[in-house]
């Protein structure tokens, strides 16, 4: 059963620690959002998204989520601002969900679970390359944003009408003229803390900036995530579903907040 990042049994997240130590370390993520011990921190400057020469290339089912996949050969669709020092460049995005819309995302708020969590990935520019940034403490910026029931979000139906084509784990579809700026809320008030990819290889390289305002999605389009397969075109059938880490210890980390 190995041949997916494993979100239950034997290569659930629990066991993901004999693999990769780092799964213990020190600034692993997600984590839970303790709303009353996260800090203002009025020092933190508004976040900066400029998505508004974003190009995507293609959707990529890689056999624990899906990935919209950007061309991050320039500075075209970049994060700055916020708690980040220079420029950090969009290479892709991908969510987290469940099995019901009652579970799904990675980061909690006062332990509250959301039905999704969207993760908008980027790579910091003074490393000249993905590879090299995640090796780095400040390698990555990843931009989450909570999905909660309520009214369809028009953009992600564009997303979601690709997934019956990339249903297997290895598939992939051009995906072109995706503009990433219609899955933002309209507030963009945050938290931050460092922490850690939340995927095997569970690197320590990224700065989290996860939004307070979540964006809405119906249980109709949740329910189209858990079509796709975890597993390859020909193998048993494994819904892709619950492919979420739950919430990691904070240690020593202090969670700021953007806004009172």
């Amino acid at each position: 059963m190995s041949h997916h990042w494993g979100y239950s049994g034997q290569n659930g997240p629990e066991h993901w620690h004999k693999s990769f130590p780092v799964a213990n370390g020190e600034r692993q993520s997600p984590v839970d959002i303790d709303t009353r011990t996260a800090i203002h921190d009025p020092s933190l400057q508004p976040v900066s998204v400029c998505y508004d020469q974003a190009s995507s290339r293609r959707i990529l089912n890689n056999g624990h989520s899906f990935n919209v996949e950007f061309d991050d050969s320039q500075d075209k669709a970049v994060l700055k601002g916020g708690p980040l020092h220079g420029t950090y460049r969009l290479i892709q995005f991908h969510f987290h969900w469940g099995s019901s819309d009652g579970q799904g995302s990675e980061h909690t708020v006062d332990k509250m679970k959301y039905a999704a969590e969207l993760h908008l990935v980027h790579w910091n520019t003074k490393y000249g390359d993905f590879g090299k940034a995640v090796q780095q403490p400040d390698g990555l910026a990843v931009l989450g944003i909570f999905l909660k029931i309520g009214p369809a979000t028009p953009g992600l139906q564009q997303v979601l009408d690709a997934l019956q084509s990339i249903k297997t784990k290895g598939k992939s579809v051009n995906f072109a003229n995706f503009d990433p700026r219609c899955l933002l809320p309209g507030n963009l008030d945050y938290w931050t803390y460092s922490g850690s990819l939340t995927t095997p290889p569970l690197l320590e390289c990224v700065t989290w900036i996860v939004l307070k305002e979540p964006i809405t999605v119906t249980s109709e389009q949740m329910s189209k995530f858990r079509k796709l397969n975890f597993n390859g075109e020909g193998e048993p059938e494994e819904l892709m579903v619950d492919n979420w880490r739950p919430a990691q210890p904070l240690k020593n980390r202090q969670i700021k907040a953007s806004f009172k």
